[in-house]
């Protein structure tokens, strides 16, 4: 069976109304070498896995449909994908459409003419909605300190990638990976291009606020200790202030100066100090958390079946 020069991977979560227009419009692409079409249904329980079975059945390029067992998330699913992937460079597209599958190949054009081993897609305008633009932004922003990445360089989740990268990244077994943090770790050798970002084609996003918070947290504890490093600072910035506020009390008592202090006040110190513990336990604890579950090794995800499409297709 030849290798195919590339391999689309595309995580699927109730996907049931998009995806046969994204695999359309992938089969209908000419690349040199051949490509092929990784889907990961990630336990949608809609029709996403009749209709992709049926286009494992009428598939005019290699496709291979795998099942995951449970909703793991898109990150999970797509490591799944690149773990099946055969091509020389993978490409993730989104389920919905609003990456055009044509933009996916001069991702790999790209790749190919400048031996990067990653290139992010760099959208002129997000067609997305404003309160998932505004997450999207701050979480680069976030990242530009926390994990080790050219400043203010915009990570996609529409990407292509080198085998060589991919092969690095699905060792880590983890039950929360980041992909971009991951990528990070392996290679430097990172790039970008605008591409364009269309219009989903029907339905509605199923990206959460929920999900995206999920992605944060992957993002800065998973691969970065600088959370710590600011919980350490705030809580030293905090005892100086307490520090120093006592000594301005003493002082004034000393002095007979000053308004009486009552119980409101005491209250009130006492919120801003309990409340910057509590911060500071919370990201201590999800740290601890993660590595309870990851000692106790949750899986990453469980793959229930793997579909392949007819020798034909191939």
């Amino acid at each position: 069976m030849p290798t195919p020069a590339l391999s689309f991977v595309v995580p699927l979560y109730f996907s049931a109304e998009t995806i046969r227009e994204v695999v359309a419009q992938i089969e209908a692409l000419e690349v040199e070498g051949g490509h092929e079409i990784i889907l990961v249904n990630d336990g949608s329980t809609d029709a996403t896995s009749t209709v992709c079975r049926e286009l494992v059945r009428d598939a005019r390029v290699p496709i291979t449909l795998v099942e995951h067992a449970r909703n793991f998330g898109e990150h999970n699913a797509v490591l799944t994908g690149w773990r099946h992937a055969r091509g020389a460079h993978i490409v993730n597209l989104d389920d919905d459409g609003q990456n055009p599958p044509a933009e996916a190949v001069r991702l790999w054009a790209h790749a190919k003419a400048t031996g990067l081993d990653v290139v992010f897609g760099h959208y002129e305008e997000k067609q997305h909605a404003a309160w998932r633009n505004l997450g999207s932004w701050f979480t680069n922003r976030v990242t530009d300190w926390a994990l080790d990445k050219p400043r203010g360089f915009y990570l996609s989740s529409f990407r292509c990638v080198s085998a060589f990268a991919a092969k690095q990244v699905i060792k880590y077994a983890g039950p929360y990976p980041y992909i971009d943090g991951l990528l990070l770790q392996v290679t430097q050798r990172i790039g970008s291009m605008t591409v364009r970002h269309e219009v989903r084609q029907a339905g509605t996003s199923t990206y959460t606020l929920r999900r995206l918070v999920r992605l944060w947290l992957s993002a800065w504890i998973n691969f970065s200790v600088a959370p710590l490093r600011v919980a350490t600072v705030l809580g030293f910035l905090v005892a100086v202030l307490g520090i120093a506020a006592l000594a301005v009390v003493g002082w004034l008592w000393w002095n007979d100066r000053g308004p009486s202090y009552g119980w409101g006040w005491l209250m009130a110190g006492m919120l801003i100090f309990s409340g910057t513990q509590l911060v500071l336990l919370g990201i201590i604890g999800e740290y601890i958390g993660r590595m309870f579950l990851a000692i106790n090794q949750r899986p990453q995800a469980v793959e229930r079946e793997v579909v392949t499409s007819a020798p034909s297709a191939r």
